[in-house]
């Protein structure tokens, strides 16, 4: 037997536990990530370790060091400025990975009525099924140092974007200035980690350039040992070769998005407008001349958060829907599907009221009497699916307290051939006054 739907009391919860984008949060909300934040653990992986490889073999060379022998070139300074360049390294890693990128706080409903526009023109779109006469326009237009900028609607926020907003399909939110998500540091870029991001990628990049130069110095300075033989001195500085090679390849990536940046940086601009190609034919409202551009980047205030992930919230009334002992929790069969605070049926496809003449069906008859009809072909077809009493023939006449007949009357006999027809060509007002006056 259906259960009615249930309602449980409004828990109050924390803002990261019922946040609605795709992040995760760790320490109790402050510190949150994106949805592939374990892409984290292999950047760092791919930093420290070549790093702890060369800050190993410079202790050894300091441990292995003979005082009759002038002093090698992998010294304590070198091991010192590796390890304050890798610690940086990690830590704009982490500031970058680890805070709000400037996520738009997003409306629980569509705007006001100072921004809706009822008329309907090719321009315009549904923004929700739940208001049929609301209307939006897809962009709107704003000014921005004189020029005039179009900003897009967001459906899944609600809201006209931010200028230089856009909305992350892998984290779920809309970010001021957002310029790309990188899956390195599992994180959206936007205006509140930019600069992180730009430290953390030069900062690499010179870790790199570093470590390079260096393994090939200590080649150079062992081959003093091996006759000149340069040969020779790489055979034996294994671990210089195998350093000078990771850093070959790391730097051509590293490096290249360092300058791209540095360039982006320079035309105030941000990668998703690059690859747009929105300012290659028109001026960049946005940029404020080169040294300025890199004062904003580096230099400025950075704007607080627009959310508070640890403030309390009430959280969504939950719905339990009616279901059967037999069936599993939300598999609803159509015939289960009822409000029973209304008191009202609902079909299945259009969630209208069903009449009341056939909220009382019995359901179970019109299975059985396809059924049946499959035997008897030459009994007549009820296009309307209504139960039919069959005559009976080895089994036991079948009892139902909500049968058709209770509603319609009992009837021996099935619709005559003609009235079939008749209500094949009828309309379904003509069917429908007939079946209330039997009644």
């Amino acid at each position: 037997m259906a259960t009615p739907a249930q309602q449980t009391e409004p828990k109050r919860l924390r803002l990261y536990q019922a946040w609605k984008g795709n992040n995760r949060f760790f320490c109790g909300g402050r510190l949150i990530f994106g949805p592939d934040a374990a892409s984290l653990s292999l950047s760092t992986i791919l930093i420290a370790g070549p790093a702890m490889t060369f800050c190993f073999q410079i202790i050894k060379k300091i441990c292995t060091h003979d005082d009759s022998v002038d002093h090698p070139i992998l010294g304590l300074p070198v091991l010192i400025i590796t390890l304050l360049i890798t610690i940086s390294d990690l830590i704009f890693l982490f500031m970058t990975s680890s805070r709000d990128p400037g996520i738009v706080q997003r409306n629980t409903r569509p705007p006001e009525n100072d921004e809706v526009s009822y008329m309907t023109t090719p321009s315009m779109e549904w923004i929700s099924g739940r208001t049929p006469h609301l209307r939006l326009p897809r962009t709107r237009d704003v000014i921005v140092n004189g020029f005039t900028i179009k900003v897009k609607y967001c459906d899944t926020c609600m809201l006209y974007r931010p200028p230089r907003a856009s909305h992350c399909s892998v984290c779920n939110n809309c970010v001021q200035k957002f310029d790309h998500h990188c899956p390195w540091v599992g994180q959206c870029i936007g205006r509140r980690n930019y600069r992180f991001f730009c430290l953390f990628i030069s900062t690499s990049t010179f870790l790199c350039i570093y470590v390079f130069v260096f393994s090939w110095l200590n080649i150079i300075t062992e081959k003093a040992h091996y006759h000149n033989n340069i040969w020779k001195s790489m055979t034996r500085e294994v671990l210089s070769l195998v350093l000078i090679a990771y850093t070959f390849i790391i730097v051509w990536f590293v490096g290249g998005l360092t300058v791209f940046h540095f360039y982006l940086m320079s035309t105030n601009q941000t990668t998703y407008e690059n690859f747009r190609y929105r300012y290659d034919k028109k001026d960049n409202p946005y940029n404020k001349g080169f040294l300025r551009n890199f004062k904003e980047v580096f230099f400025s205030k950075i704007p607080p958060s627009e959310h508070d992930f640890r403030s309390w919230v009430v959280g969504e009334t939950l719905e339990v829907g009616s279901c059967t002992p037999n069936i599993g929790i939300g598999v609803i069969s159509p015939k289960e599907k009822i409000d029973i605070e209304m008191g009202t049926k609902f079909s299945m496809d259009s969630n209208l009221p069903i009449p009341n003449i056939l909220q009382n069906l019995d359901y179970s008859s019109m299975e059985d009497n396809e059924n049946v009809k499959a035997r008897h072909d030459n009994e007549v077809f009820d296009p309307f699916g209504f139960p039919v009493t069959q005559k009976p023939d080895s089994h036991e006449p079948r009892h139902s307290t909500q049968s058709c007949d209770a509603e319609i009357g009992a009837r021996s006999d099935p619709f005559s051939a003609e009235e079939a027809a008749e209500v094949v060509q009828g309309d379904w007002d003509a069917f429908h006054q007939r079946s209330s006056s039997v009644i």
